[in-house]
């Protein structure tokens, strides 16, 4: 068997990307930093998503360790995705993103913008 190169990063912030870059793991985490999650209710919570891109982002998620799906046998089936210890350690980074991103909202829109979820909303809609 070959040696396998190393993988090599400019930055740590390469890496962290690589695992949680793109345009929806980061809403997908942020979601499950309140809790479990079922695939409707990541579909309710993030209505611009398809399935397709939910189940793609779900999966490459797991293969980095930092979530984790729970099958139950159980008829119908139920599926849960929930962090795992690891994926945990990104609770404070997300939550500080989304504060820093209402700070950048004010800054760029004014009033002319508003946020549906937030840090303190425990993941559901305000209002």
């Amino acid at each position: 068997m070959e040696a396998q190169e190393p993988k090599v990063f400019r930055t740590a912030v390469e890496a962290a990307l690589e695992a949680i870059g793109g345009k929806w793991k980061p809403v997908i985490l942020f979601h499950l930093t309140f809790g479990t999650k079922r695939n409707g209710q990541l579909l309710r919570l993030i209505p611009d998503i398809t399935q397709k891109v939910l189940t793609q982002q779900l999966r490459e998620l797991q293969q980095s360790g930092i979530i984790v799906r729970i099958a139950y046998d159980e008829i119908p089936p139920r599926v849960e995705y929930e962090l795992t210890p690891f994926g945990l350690t990104l609770k404070p980074l997300l939550h500080s993103m989304c504060r820093w991103g209402e700070s950048y909202i004010r800054e760029a829109y004014g009033a002319n913008a508003v946020v549906v979820h937030g840090p303190d909303s425990g993941g559901l809609a305000e209002g």
